[in-house]
């Protein structure tokens, strides 16, 4: 299936009240986003503000709307676009429903084209400290997270920052301040190791940070030489020659702990018994093809491994 016979799919997320509605509603009042398309707007929850639809069907807006989480199938979805005879779709999505819920929910022929997240500023904290999977699962794979009502005065952006970059590093920040301005953010987030350096070390409480860079963008590892603590472990199914090498990393909770590895290349007997053990490990970065990736991915060419002792946080975290 090529690209073009995909439905796209702009999706907005973001807890109740956090100004998803209002957004829409503007986008589709543009004339730059607003071509006469058929456009499906799919509601997945009602909040104290309403889409004022006087003029959606001259605009080839069509509104449906799904409360039930157990009404959000691919059947269903698909009869709203046989109906709506729409060429694209947008999505206001319920904060409280997971990504995974609406992923297992698209038809096959709808791709996802965007998603911009919103957030309330006086309550996003608070939905952080209580509810850290929800906001966490809304982050991490948004292009854009908007703060609204944040005032200036009394708030401080880096609080907010380190929240979204404990996350995602790629994901751009706004705020929509109460004084009616807004600004993207422009906070710096340095490296915490020399990435320039003929060795980069990688100390045991940054091994989360290097490997969410090193995969986002393995192409500026590609060639330079790292070492760090981590695990090594093989597996059966590993082509001959090939370990891996990482850590678990717990991304919000402890239930979303995860053994997060490279492959790696080192053809000597693992300096450890059957189950994976503690090793310093010295190795050069290649941005290649390799099986276990089904395409090209960060190699790591292993020039040494010894035998060392665990960190003093087991578990990896980005913050």
């Amino acid at each position: 299936m090529n690209e073009e016979s995909f439905v796209p799919v702009y999706l907005f997320t973001g807890f109740l009240e956090a100004g998803k509605t209002q957004f829409i509603q503007q986008t589709l009042k543009d004339e730059r986003f607003n071509n006469g398309d058929r456009t499906l707007l799919l509601v997945c929850e009602e909040g104290i503000e309403e889409y004022d639809t006087t003029d959606f069907e001259k605009d080839h807006v069509f509104l449906r709307t799904i409360e039930d989480k157990n009404d959000l199938n691919p059947a269903a979805l698909g009869r709203f676009l046989d109906e709506t005879k729409a060429v694209r779709v947008i999505v206001e999505y319920n904060g409280m429903w997971t990504m995974n819920d609406l992923l297992d929910a698209l038809p096959d022929d709808w791709a996802i084209y965007q998603i911009m997240n919103f957030a309330d500023a006086t309550t996003f904290l608070n939905f952080n400290q209580n509810m850290r999977s929800l906001v966490v699962d809304k982050l991490q794979n948004c292009e854009l997270t908007v703060f609204n009502r944040f005032d200036k005065a009394t708030m401080d952006q880096m609080e907010f920052h380190k929240i979204v970059r404990g996350v995602s590093r790629r994901t751009e920040i706004a705020y929509e301040y109460t004084d009616g301005t807004s600004a993207y953010d422009d906070i710096e987030d340095p490296l915490p190791f020399d990435i320039n350096a003929d060795n980069i070390v990688v100390e045991d409480r940054d091994y989360a940070l290097w490997y969410r860079d090193i995969t986002e963008e393995p192409e500026k590892y590609d060639g330079k030489k790292v070492t760090l603590k981590a695990m090594a472990a093989t597996n059966p199914q590993f082509p001959k020659g090939t370990i891996g090498l990482g850590r678990q990393i717990m991304t919000c909770c402890i239930e979303d702990i995860t053994f997060c590895w490279l492959a790696s290349l080192y053809d000597k007997p693992l300096p450890m018994s059957d189950k994976p053990k503690w090793v310093d490990a010295t190795f050069t970065v290649r941005y290649q093809r390799h099986k276990l990736y089904r395409g090209k991915g960060p190699v790591l060419v292993v020039e040494s491994l010894k035998d060392s002792t665990p960190p003093e946080k087991v578990v990896a975290t980005f913050y």
